[in-house]
């Protein structure tokens, strides 16, 4: 049995599919230089032919008006004398003739070999010409394939880039997270902590009218206080999450309990769906929305990596994503010395006129909005069923 066939690597796959693209975009202008030089050496030929058979043709039509002229404007008088020098000049006229037409033998003979070594030049030129056409087609074929390895490189640099903003976004959220869930923590021990001394007031209180009793009063004993820290502890619901979403339909369920009764995704003024709002879509559907847009464009789709949003910006050379954080202040960029906005639409309104970043200038200038039927966002805006409705 032989050896099993060991399958190419993707990097393998990937590069020999660069280099063919790139041998058959050379050979595609090897061709076109080819048929280029063809033509120019066909039209070359045609002209050197019919400017020789336009010089014989000359040649002889002199001859036929000599003889015309001669025949013409000879006298009777002169018929017999004329008529011995027209003899004598037909029979000098033929040798001539007979030399002129060898001369012009002769000179057809040359011009053939002439046109015969002006196609064997040009058969030659082409040749040379051809194979510096295949030496430069390895060179052009190398040249093509470094720059799709270049183009190749370069974006799985931006994307390692952005991968490692998405990473640092992340444990700057898991961060928040530990210090909420610290802060949740020493919450409920300061909550336990006045329970235990409320208790302590009431039993105390509990005591003291038990030493009274013996007076024959009926009063009921007082309910003891509650501080008003532990009011608000107890009245306030905390809900923990995890730093980052599970699956997709957690971060469904957590924008309809807790971003859509802010209004989020919806317009101020019109109160509809804004045009800029999508659904739960990936960065790379994000970016078919943008590829064919002017610069400026954007969109702000709900993040499956985190509990909040991306900005997809159309930028000169490529897609840029910005993460918003959403948290108990408001929402805002991740990253120190962040500016917070009230809202989701504020913080799009804001940068109308004022840059995500001062180096970039990124402005939001044109939303993206639907191109397919129904919305991506159609889960996360369907309608809510009422009690009447149920019923």
């Amino acid at each position: 049995m032989g050896k099993p066939k060991i399958d190419k690597s993707i990097e393998e796959m990937i590069k020999l599919e660069i280099q063919e693209r790139a041998l058959k975009e050379t050979e595609r202008e090897i061709e076109e230089i080819r048929r280029q030089e063809e033509a120019e050496l066909a039209r070359k030929l045609e002209e050197e032919k019919e400017r020789m058979e336009g010089e014989q043709h000359q040649k002889e039509e002199e001859l036929r008006k000599q003889r015309e002229e001669a025949e013409l404007y000879a006298s009777l008088k002169q018929a017999r004398e004329m008529a011995r020098k027209l003899e004598e000049e037909k029979q000098k006229a033929e040798e001539e003739e007979k030399i002129r037409v060898e001369q012009l033998r002769q000179k057809a003979c040359r011009s053939c070999q002439d046109l015969d070594a002006v196609e064997h030049r040009f058969a030659e030129d082409q040749r040379r010409s051809l194979e510096r056409l295949v030496k430069d087609k390895n060179r052009r074929s190398s040249e093509i394939f470094t720059e799709y390895m270049c183009k190749r490189e370069e974006m799985e640099k931006i994307a390692e880039q952005n991968l490692q903003e998405v990473e640092l976004s992340w444990q700057e959220q898991e961060k928040k997270a530990k210090k909420a869930e610290e802060e949740v923590k020493e919450l409920a021990r300061r909550a336990r902590i006045e329970y235990k001394n409320s208790l302590r007031q009431g039993m105390n209180v509990l005591n003291a009218v038990s030493a009274f009793s013996g007076n024959g009063t009926n009063q009921k004993p007082p309910v003891p206080p509650k501080s008003d820290e532990l009011r608000k502890s107890a009245a306030k619901v905390i809900k923990k999450r995890p730093p980052r979403p599970p699956n997709k339909q957690a971060v469904v369920n957590w924008f309809l309990e807790e971003e859509r009764p802010k209004g989020v995704g919806t317009d101020p003024c019109t109160g509809k769906v804004a045009q800029w709002f999508h659904g739960v879509i990936s960065r790379l559907e994000a970016e078919n929305y943008l590829l064919n847009m002017t610069l400026g464009s954007y969109l702000v789709r709900v993040s499956e990596r985190v509990w909040g949003y991306t900005i997809s910006y159309r930028a000169e050379d490529r897609c840029k994503h910005f993460l918003v954080d959403t948290s108990e202040q408001g929402y805002q960029f991740f990253g120190a010395n962040q500016l917070v906005h009230r809202s989701l639409a504020d913080l799009i309104n804001f940068h109308k006129s004022n840059p995500i970043t001062v180096t970039g200038g990124e402005l939001l200038r044109s939303a993206v909005g639907q191109l397919k039927d129904p919305p991506d966002y159609h889960e996360l805006m369907r309608p809510r069923i009422t009690e009447s409705t149920a019923l």
